[in-house]
């Protein structure tokens, strides 16, 4: 079956106003049914989590719903799923935690691929400890992660965080490799899966990884984070919390009363995608079909953007090259700045942004200036016509 992105496209209100979207590695729009599951939720009777009345129920299924929901799209243990303010909150919560387990002498490896929030934590709570950080590298001709940089990894190394998918570039690490690696020397393996679960249904398992980290917002949810690891893991690490609160996992990790209306429209957001699919089964394979059908439609309208950008010569440079990517593009301009072709295509209703996108060690491998660029971002609901007004937005920006 052909995905079907003009029925898609139906069930998000913000696309009637004729905004093409190509800032979707930012954040995606909203579908109506998410909207109506937060609305419903902080409407119906709510409060805190029990079994005595219909109001502690309603928070009980809300909670269980989500930690169901987010654990069928990344292949992981319900037990084992963490709600968190954002990806960054909740990296930067876990960084502290694992700081605790540290000693002198010990290492951690992060990734010039990485968005700031998978790279920041780890080195400040490393000067914290007193500890070293080390890198893997970004191999700036190729877009691709530098494997000979693996060597970093060492008898020493207790933490590597590794992007599943860059922001920036679009490029897939094989994060499989680099966890291989890691548990070899004794060291946990902390993914960035929010630009990679946005046009995937990522497996915990297969990727390797000790503990997951995604935003729902980046695939058409309400902005909050979600972290996945094994509960036998989770069981082994204490977080600062207060005195009454569970140590119960994996409610020792989430902090204050949880927004139930932002679970219950994650769970919306899941159940959404998953209502797409070709395919027959529970929601997990129903997840894994729909995303990989997403990809194709995905791939054929970057194709489209990818020879439209070859078309206009020497006056850009695409830096997205990596074989393995996601539909993400992010290129640089001879003798323009971004930012006025931004305003040149922002003032036709295409929005496709100029900024750092957070990607601060992929701009300085790249050897760019922060900031210097242009990054275009596909989501499913994207169409040829959106395409079309982007390449003559261009073309005539350039003319």
């Amino acid at each position: 079956m052909v995905f079907d992105v003009a029925v898609f496209r139906s069930g998000f209100p913000s696309l009637a106003s004729g905004i093409a979207h190509f800032d979707n590695p930012g954040g995606t729009q909203t579908p109506a049914v998410v909207g109506e599951a937060i609305a419903q939720t902080l409407t119906a009777p709510l409060s805190q989590r029990g079994a005595a009345t219909v109001s502690q129920r309603n928070a009980e299924a809300v909670v269980s719903g989500f930690r169901s929901a987010v654990a069928d799209l990344l292949g992981a243990d319900p037990g084992g799923v963490v709600h968190g303010r954002s990806a960054t909150a909740l990296t930067y919560d876990f960084s502290r935690t694992l700081a605790k387990t540290w000693q002198t002498g010990d290492e951690v490896v992060v990734c010039e691929l990485d968005h700031d929030s998978d790279v920041r934590p780890w080195v400040q709570a490393a000067e914290r400890a007193g500890i070293a950080v080390k890198w893997l590298r970004l191999d700036p001709a190729t877009g691709e992660l530098d494997l000979s940089s693996l060597d970093v990894i060492g008898p020493r190394t207790r933490l590597v965080a590794l992007t599943a998918a860059s922001n920036l570039l679009g490029t897939r690490p094989p994060v499989a490799t680099v966890a291989a690696r890691a548990h070899e020397v004794g060291a946990l393996v902390y993914v960035d899966a929010v630009h990679h679960a946005a046009h995937a249904a990522p497996d915990i398992t297969a990727m390797g990884a000790d503990l997951v980290v995604c935003s729902p917002y980046k695939f058409f949810g309400p902005h909050c984070g979600a972290l996945v690891a094994d509960p036998a893991l989770l069981e082994t690490l204490w977080p600062d919390k207060l005195v009454p609160s569970s140590n119960a996992v994996p409610e020792r990790f989430e902090l204050g009363t949880l927004p139930y209306e932002l679970l219950a429209g994650t769970t919306a957001a899941v159940d959404f995608i998953a209502s797409w699919s070709p395919a027959e089964g529970n929601r997990r394979e129903r997840l894994v079909a729909v995303t990989a059908e997403i990809a194709e439609h995905e791939l054929r309208l970057r194709t489209r953007i990818e020879d439209g950008l070859a078309a206009l010569g020497d006056h850009l440079t695409l830096h997205s090259r990596a074989v393995e990517r996601t539909s993400t593009l992010f290129l640089t301009l001879r003798d323009r700045e971004p930012v006025e072709a931004y305003e040149h295509l922002a003032a036709r209703d295409v929005l496709v942004p100029a900024g750092t996108f957070y990607a601060v060690e992929t701009f300085r491998a790249l050897g760019l200036p922060v900031d210097s660029g242009l990054r275009i971002g596909l989501a499913a609901y994207n169409d040829d016509r959106d395409v079309d007004r982007l390449l003559e937005g261009l073309g005539d920006f350039l003319a």
